[in-house]
């Protein structure tokens, strides 16, 4: 099960998800609430997107499942982990946050400009949501990728719920009782912390695998056979 980071929807997965469908896996991409066109960001809490990763998996009666969590997705798909328990056979993070136990991906950002403005964006905003912008995409989720890509995707992102980055989870990850993996874009300038520290949380070592933070777009063959074998 493949679940999207911020600002993104199952479309991002899409390259991926038909090549494990290719190679005799059942892959499923998700839309998080709020996420979807027509949805409305204001009303989300981090908790309804655990619930929708959670109610997927027992509506469709999944077992033996990898949990895919890109970036942001890394904090509903930890809890959602927790909560599934025998059913979830790995939990993978890529280019992932790693979340700690009662602390916001806003306050876990090391650089107080940046949480600040986090902040800042979500209280100016009528619908509590952080707008995607184009330096975004340009300079932090797909540099150096070609312009006509970079502005396709710039408008393909929705407003991230600001909830979505003010909620904490009660969850450790140290206790979780799934295995984990990390895979790291070779060339990710959006994580917050080296994807090393990221990885340390869970006890691992990150794998790295070509591409920037949104590599999924542009190398989706190699991440689809990491993702296999991690």
């Amino acid at each position: 099960m493949l679940i999207p980071g911020a600002w993104l929807g199952a479309w991002c997965w899409r390259p991926v998800a038909m090549r494990l469908r290719a190679a005799g896996h059942r892959a499923i991409a998700l839309t998080l609430p709020g996420l979807g066109i027509g949805d409305d960001p204001s009303c989300c809490v981090l908790n309804d997107a655990v619930d929708r990763i959670v109610g997927e998996v027992r509506r469709l009666e999944l077992d033996r499942v990898t949990l895919v969590a890109h970036s942001w997705g890394g904090y509903p798909g930890t809890a959602a982990a927790r909560l599934l328990g025998h059913r979830v056979d790995k939990l993978v993070y890529y280019n992932g946050l790693v979340p700690s136990r009662g602390i916001s991906m806003a306050d876990d950002h090391p650089a107080r400009v940046r949480r600040e403005l986090i902040l800042r964006l979500i209280d100016e905003s009528p619908v509590g949501a952080i707008a995607p912008y184009p330096e975004l995409v340009e300079q932090e989720l797909m540099q150096g990728v070609a312009p006509a890509l970079q502005r396709m995707v710039t408008n393909l992102l929705a407003p991230q719920p600001g909830r979505y980055f003010l909620d904490a989870l009660d969850t450790d990850v140290a206790a979780l009782g799934v295995p984990t993996a990390y895979l790291a874009g070779d060339d990710d300038r959006a994580l917050p912390r080296p994807a090393a520290a990221l990885a340390a949380r869970l006890g691992v070592k990150p794998t790295s695998v070509p591409g920037t933070h949104l590599g999924m777009l542009t190398h989706p063959a190699d991440l689809a056979e990491a993702i296999m074998t991690a």
